[in-house]
């Protein structure tokens, strides 16, 4: 069976494993980032990682995972808030040069969807898009296991889709951006605005519409609309077969997951009826969709 590496890059932390085609995660390692060392200063605790797994020699290709806009092509950050010494550098090209197997990377939303859509909820559809909705909103489109990235590399920012101009303007993205009116942060704002300190995470207004709070059942079925109105917008750009959706706040899809997906079909056309949703699968799936970018690419 093929294996391939894949490797989670973070601000803090730098995770590699070694991936069978499968989706089986053979082995992990994890060590400290530390960015602000610089960027060759990454790039060898990376190395160091990968060749502290075991087999890594036999496997076929190295695949990455890293926060922000990507340049796929050239194997670069564009924009980094916690990496940014490492904005402009050529990571792909220096860890290929390195290990002298192909190399990829994307965006970490990014290749969770492609962990998804190649060994996880999305398996055997065509054209997948998954949604991960916790302190943000993000999203990526993954069609005939290749994930798409767009021009810019900002292909599935959905984060800053506007449901509604009439809101509040809260930070960099549009008014009514769906990030700020229907993720964990946005739900844990609103709770905290009537309930005080009752709530402090999305959990707390989760259980309080649980047990038939009309205050709270009243933002639970706000963000059902909003995040609807989201789906919405995709859906009637995109077709796809299957919407997976991950995330923290799937810990509350008891009171509104299936609200959220009523209130989209009635916003669609019959014919987009057949459309899924699925919750996510895979426990670890930018690790695993990072292996799967070079075993994407090297069909």
């Amino acid at each position: 069976m093929r294996n391939f590496i894949g490797v989670d890059l973070g601000g803090t932390n730098i995770r590699a494993a070694i991936v069978s085609e499968d989706g089986t995660i053979k082995c992990m390692k994890k060590s400290e980032s530390h960015p602000e060392r610089g960027a060759e200063a990454v790039m060898e605790t990376m190395i160091s990682l990968i060749e502290s797994l075991d087999g890594y020699e036999e496997c076929e290709g190295i695949g990455m995972g890293i926060p922000g806009p990507i340049d796929t092509i050239n194997g670069k950050i564009i924009v980094s808030t916690n990496l940014p010494k490492l904005i402009g550098f050529p990571i792909a090209e220096y860890i290929e040069n390195h290990f002298h197997k192909p190399t990829f990377m994307d965006n970490d939303v990014k290749v969770a969807a492609l962990g998804e859509a190649v060994q996880g909820a999305g398996k055997g559809y065509p054209i997948v898009y998954y949604v991960t909705i916790s302190t943000g909103v993000g999203g990526a489109l993954v069609i005939d296991q290749k994930v798409i990235s767009g021009q810019n590399g900002h292909a599935g920012e959905i984060g800053n889709i506007c449901i509604d101009r009439n809101r509040e303007k809260y930070n960099i993205l549009n008014v009514g951006a769906v990030e700020n009116e229907a993720s964990g942060t946005a739900v844990t704002r609103k709770g905290k605005a009537i309930f005080g300190d009752k709530v402090n995470h999305a959990g707390d207004v989760f259980d309080l519409a649980r047990s038939g709070d009309e205050q709270a059942l009243k933002i639970v079925d706000d963000m059902a609309y909003d995040l609807a109105m989201m789906f919405s917008a995709i859906g009637h750009i995109i077709d796809p077969h299957v919407f997976v959706v991950g995330g923290g706040v799937m810990k509350g899809k008891d009171v509104f997951f299936e609200k959220m997906e009523s209130y989209y079909r009635s916003m669609i056309h019959v014919g987009m009826q057949p459309v899924v949703f699925k919750e996510a699968l895979l426990d670890e799936p930018g690790i695993i969709g990072a292996a799967m970018l070079p075993m994407t690419h090297l069909k």
